[in-house]
């Protein structure tokens, strides 16, 4: 796998929440804080404002036909149809407009009207991702706290159909709308690392991910976990010498090299016990680890706890609809 999308797969929890909704004005929308969760809007008919998390003090946005607005973070913000409009509905969360509880139940819902106002109509695609908070990978949280994309063509195919499937439901909806709301996910991280901000980044990960020797290493990392990697044969991937490569990729990743192959390495073995009943011997071999006793030692020493009790906390903690 590529590092996009072992991003979205290894560090996505649960089930991705989508919701469509059509609003006529007046009308305004807030969104609470959810940490630990990833959110979008996407306008599918007419337009409106984006007020940042300081309300109406923040530097609004307007946002047309086809944009999308990305926020990494979970942060809060509000939607309105005009910057004279007041707020006074409670905030709800991401994909789930008119419900402040925890995402829970069908993947997607479709809403028509919840302030029963009859003026112009928006239409907007909201959606959040839940992510391991002890785990989010540092390519998402780098991104700014908001994302602003103009409307793309290779965006819309994605969210048409999203928008169909959750505007007309029928059988197999609910097993359409997560596969399409990981793929949107993927689309709009393709698009931000491909824009002219990212591509210019002089450190960071989208510096990484543009660096052709860095990048190399990063997908021999992901592609094969379990090879014996050494800083050597991680610089041979991007044709550099040993040292020269370990200062560039630490420079850029913020890690040394085999600092970072170990965190994923322990980031994808709590991903496999959290979802899978795979003996222990079985995920330390998925992870590089020939010897349980040695991937139990690592694992303790970056989780703090035994592989076992990791899985029986997070299978009690887990919330429904996982």
């Amino acid at each position: 796998m590529d590092v996009l999308s072992d991003v979205i797969a290894v560090t996505r929890t649960g089930v991705p929440r989508a919701a469509r909704v059509q609003w006529h004005a007046p009308w305004g929308q807030r969104f609470a804080s959810v940490p630990g969760a990833a959110g979008f809007q996407i306008v599918l008919r007419g337009s409106c404002w984006v007020l940042g998390e300081s309300g109406p003090d923040s530097e609004p946005f307007q946002v047309q036909a086809g944009d999308v607005v990305f926020l990494p973070q979970g942060g809060a913000h509000t939607l309105v149809d005009d910057l004279a409009t007041p707020v006074d509905t409670p905030p709800c969360a991401p994909g789930e407009p008119g419900d402040s509880g925890e995402p829970g139940g069908s993947a997607g819902t479709a809403t028509v009207d919840p302030t029963g106002a009859d003026g112009p109509a928006t239409v907007v695609l909201c959606g959040a991702y839940r992510l391991d908070p002890a785990r989010s990978h540092p390519l998402l949280r780098e991104l700014p706290a908001t994302i602003h994309l103009p409307a793309r063509v290779e965006l819309r195919a994605i969210v048409d159909l999203l928008s169909a499937e959750l505007e007309h439901p029928r059988h197999g909806t609910d097993a359409a709308v997560s596969p399409l709301v990981d793929l949107l996910l993927l689309y709009i991280l393709r698009a931000w690392f491909d824009s002219e901000p990212a591509r210019n980044a002089v450190t960071g990960w989208a510096a990484a991910l543009n660096d052709p020797p860095v990048a190399a290493a990063l997908q021999a990392i992901h592609r094969n976990p379990t090879a014996p990697w050494t800083v050597a044969s991680l610089a041979a991937e991007g044709s550099l010498s040993r040292a020269p490569f370990a200062r560039r990729f630490t420079a850029l990743v913020g890690q040394p090299p085999l600092t970072y192959l170990t965190w994923w390495r322990m980031t994808t073995a709590a991903a496999r016990l959290r979802e899978t009943d795979d003996p222990l011997r079985t995920v330390a071999a998925a992870v590089g680890y020939t010897s349980e006793f040695a991937f139990a030692t690592a694992f303790k020493r970056e989780f703090g706890t035994a592989p076992g009790r990791f899985r029986a906390v997070q299978r009690a903690a887990a919330p429904a609809g996982r």
